[in-house]
């Protein structure tokens, strides 16, 4: 315990208890209102003036987290470990960064980061690669910086994660005098193409893809260009796919050492394992899946002190035994971070000889793996838990739909043998745990997820939205349970791991969800704990109205991004104490690190986590597979615009039902029904009148007529420009907006009922509707939570 500055007991001042906030948390250790006491000295009087002092702080937003089941930690504090972007030199010639992420209206101008000098020649850490410049992104180190004028902290660079662009990526368009044009695949650079003269072009061929540089600027003309690179043909089936690749940088080639070390792998034996090759495990995945990394299996618990009890077992790939610290697999796995998933390929995290074949849990065949033995009472509530290294032999294959029509009474060769002994137990569990998870009451948000299916060419066919089954909740439910289990025995152990972590919503963020409720007449209480069934009421309320878009829309953004963190602070999407990813080491390097810490603290082995692996290594992990994850979501998205922009480019002219999915000042964002595709209006080709973007009512408004669109709304649109390769589109607007109330009088002037109006508000009743006071209880609705949770 650090030794704490001398103030007055029992009221320490605010800074006093952020500086110790700050110590304990650098250290490694969480903090709450138990431990702020002590160090304070605080009596019974003392602790409840400490209460009511970490709410005030929490609302003004100088702290998140309550203090005790949450740990606080600073606002405005930046983690140990940070990705940043290099921005400027100062004038002493300097490099200074920001972070990466940061929400200026949230939390105001963001903090700046002197980065400190490194003599040449004295980089020892080569894998933190080549010295850093203007508009790279970096791993910092960082240091709190004490009376630096403009300077809140200082970074020490643990590695470049991706160079300032020097180039420019996009189409190769040959003409006919032996020149071409560049097409750019940037949204944003739509319209400003680029000339390549005769001579450098690299040889590119009419539809390359390529990497140029850009030599000459000209105010009446395009620049000029030199192609630096050629990447592939746009005429390939999986072009799509490979220009989110080369543009956000994707390793997808893995080098010869990390091959070499898969070619050699033997397959695991007993040795050192339970044989549970008899237990009847069974994969559960999506009918396309090529790589099974879970089974289960559920058995009504025999002993007589749990009646109506189940033990389930989750048996996990055993990753660890292939993949051993410092290997190059592993330098490579953590360089990738995750599998990336395109819907025309997969970018896999690890090669295929381990991630489809060593590791995938095959049917009939021996595998080794993780296990946990979960024990659940007949409230489906955990009674106890082990972890087990296991080899075992999965009793089947199966997809979701196939498990699913076994148990609705329509089984097939495969599953009809093994539907009374081993499906029906498993549905059985599942009601349990589903109780237990009721109980629990996590965030319930429905949002149901397109997927493409495309032709031999690569090209889109038809997009679906896949049925949300039974099937699908039962395998995300045991996940979870093993989940928890993993990091509760690594707490208990007192093993350092990587924790998956999900904050609760801002305080500016509630504000303006507030805000958009009181719009259509809905109180938001401003009282009691922030938790997600506050959320799943408010949902509830709105459920089937034509409000019902918007405010799903308008919850999801109130959410933080989920994370990778070494130092816990909870999930709360899944209203968890504490949570880790356990389940897919074959495609998130998060769960690896999970495995080889539960490996060291049970003793399973000697290839687990290394004993000297420090606080500050974890860190370091955390952050760069957090943003590993981000990369992959962003190519992901792209891919699947690029995709469907081709499949509506000859489709020009044709008019579509949405919704509008976004608002900015510069126009608004629609959302086909159907496809889901995403295009823009530019807000010059609304109408003759001005309109001013409302933020709070996220709506764009005419001064003159009160016209207005905001999120959510249905429109009617045409498609009046397709841009394949950027995967932008642009619509008309062919129906008419709602009408509000314009001018300081906030007469009503026709139309619907406008935002914002004087009707009174509605609270929340005994049942979750409008009417009453205070909290009550509400039956949470179907949701489909995210991949990435």
């Amino acid at each position: 315990m650090p030794r704490v500055p001398a103030v007055s007991v029992p009221d320490p001042s605010r800074e006093a208890i952020l500086d110790f906030i700050e110590e304990e948390r650098a250290a490694g250790r969480e903090v709450g209102r138990r431990e702020i006491a002590k160090a304070f000295g605080l009596d019974g009087g003392g602790k409840i003036w400490l209460k009511r002092l970490l709410k005030e702080m929490a609302e003004e937003g100088e702290i998140g987290g309550d203090g005790k089941e949450r740990p606080v930690h600073p606002r405005g504090a930046l983690p140990p470990v940070l990705l940043s972007e290099i921005k400027r030199r100062d004038r002493e010639g300097d490099l200074v960064a920001q972070p990466l992420e940061w929400d200026e209206a949230e939390s105001g101008a963001p903090p700046q980061i002197l980065i400190e000098r490194t003599r040449e020649g004295r980089r020892k850490d080569k894998s933190a690669g080549p010295a850093p410049g203007v508009g790279d992104q970096v791993i910092l180190k960082l240091t709190r910086l004490r009376g630096v004028e403009g300077f809140g902290y200082s970074g020490r660079v643990l590695k470049v994660m991706g160079k300032a662009k020097a180039a420019v990526l996009g189409i190769f368009r040959a003409l006919p005098d032996g020149s071409g044009r560049l097409v750019p695949i940037d949204k944003k650079a739509q319209g400003r193409e680029a000339i390549i003269p005769k001579g450098r072009t690299a040889d590119a061929q009419d539809g390359d893809l390529v990497s140029v540089s850009l030599r000459r600027e000209s105010r009446f003309g395009p620049p000029e260009a030199q192609v630096r690179e050629r990447l592939g043909s746009i005429k390939s089936e999986r072009a799509v796919s490979l220009i989110a690749i080369h543009a956000h940088g994707i390793p997808h080639e893995f080098p010869p050492a990390a091959l070499q070390e898969a070619a050699n792998a033997p397959l695991a034996s007993l040795k050192g394992r339970e044989d549970w090759r008899e237990l009847p495990l069974v994969t559960i995945d999506p009918a396309d899946a090529k790589d099974h990394d879970d089974a289960v299996h559920a058995v009504p618990d025999g002993n007589p002190d749990n009646p109506g009890g189940f033990v389930v077992t989750v048996a996990i790939a055993d990753v660890a035994a292939y993949v051993t610290p410092h290997s190059a697999l592993d330098r490579e796995a953590l360089e990738r971070g995750n599998s990336v998933y395109f819907p025309d390929r997969v970018v896999p995290m690890l090669p295929e000889r381990i991630s489809n074949d060593l590791c995938s849990l095959r049917e009939h065949e021996d595998r080794p793996a993780l296990a946990v033995r979960l024990v659940l009472k007949a409230d489906g509530s955990k009674k106890s838990h082990s972890f087990h290294r296991v080899l075992m032999r999965s009793a089947a294959k199966l997809s979701y739909q196939q498990a699913q029509a076994a148990i609705d009474g329509s089984p097939d060769e495969k599953t009809a043998p093994i539907r009374e002994s081993v499906l029906m137990p498993l549905w059985a569990a599942y009601g349990i745990a589903a109780r237990a998870r009721d109980q629990r009451q996590p965030l319930e948000l429905d949002l149901p997820e397109r997927k493409l299916i495309l032709k031999p060419d690569g090209s889109v066919d038809r997009v679906i939205v896949p049925d949300r089954l039974a099937a699908h909740r039962l395998i995300e439910e045991f996940m979870i349970l093993a989940n928890v289990a993993a990091a509760e025995t690594l707490e208990k152990a007192g093993s350092q791991l990587i924790y998956r972590c999900h904050d609760e919503p801002s305080l500016e963020k509630m504000r303006a969800l507030g805000e958009v409720l009181a719009s259509i007449g809905i109180k938001l209480p401003q009282d009691g704990a922030l938790r997600p069934v506050l959320f799943n009421r408010i949902l509830g309320m709105i459920k089937g109205s034509e409000n019902e878009t918007l405010i799903n829309e308008v919850v999801l953004r109130t959410q933080a991004q989920a994370e990778y963190v070494a130092e816990n602070y909870g999930h709360f999407g899944l209203n968890l104490r504490r949570y880790a990813h356990f389940t897919s080491p074959i495609r998130r390097y998060a769960d690896l690190i999970v495995h080889r810490a539960l490996i060291t603290a049970l003793r399973l082995g000697d290839d687990g986590l290394p004993k000297s692996t420090t606080l500050a290594e974890l860190r370091e992990v955390a952050t760069r597979i957090s943003a590993a994850e981000r990369r992959a979501m962003a190519a992901e998205r792209e891919t699947t615009d690029r995709l469907i922009a081709h499949f509506l480019a000859d489709q020009i002219g044709a008019s579509f039902d949405g919704r509008i999915g976004g608002v900015h000042k510069a126009g608004l964002f629609v959302k086909l029904d159907g496809t889901g595709a995403d295009g823009f209006i530019p807000a010059s080709t609304l109408g003759g009148d001005y309109y001013r973007y409302d933020e709070v009512a996220h709506a764009l408004i005419g001064e003159r007529t009160g016209e207005s669109w905001r999120l959510g709304d249905r429109v009617h649109v045409k498609l009046v420009e397709a841009a394949p390769v950027a995967g932008a589109l642009r619509f008309e607007l062919l129906s008419e907006g709602r009408v509000v109330a314009t001018g300081r009088t906030g007469k009503r002037r026709g139309g619907a009922v406008p935002f914002g109006t004087s009707r009174p508000a509605a609270s929340f009743g005994k049942k979750g509707k409008p009417g009453g006071g205070g909290f009550g209880k509400s039956k949470p609705g179907k949701s489909k939570p995210g991949k990435r949770r």
